[in-house]
């Protein structure tokens, strides 16, 4: 068990860098994004592992993995500005 949380950790470290550094103008800084891709996977694995039972280690890193993009998904802001209509109705 210990292993699956070292491997998730590290899986999760490994996204949040390859989410910073592909898409740093749409995610808030680094001291963000790194340990919520830490933390989500950490939870992935505890959740996959709670639900599935000692079902073996590829299993707990797909559901660490899931979660952490899920995770890190939510820290995205849209790609363009938004349009603002400022025009007055009546």
């Amino acid at each position: 068990m210990f292993l699956e949380a070292l491997g998730s950790a590290i899986l999760g470290l490994a996204l949040a860098l390859a989410a910073a550094y592909r898409l740093p103008h749409r995610l808030p800084v680094r001291r963000i994004v790194l340990p919520t891709g830490i933390a989500g996977s950490l939870f992935g694995a505890f959740l996959t592992h709670t639900a599935l039972g000692s079902v073996g280690f590829l299993p707990v890193m797909l559901g660490a993995a899931a979660v952490a993009a899920a995770s890190l998904s939510l820290l995205l802001r849209p790609a363009g500005r938004l349009r603002h209509h400022h025009g007055a109705t009546v």
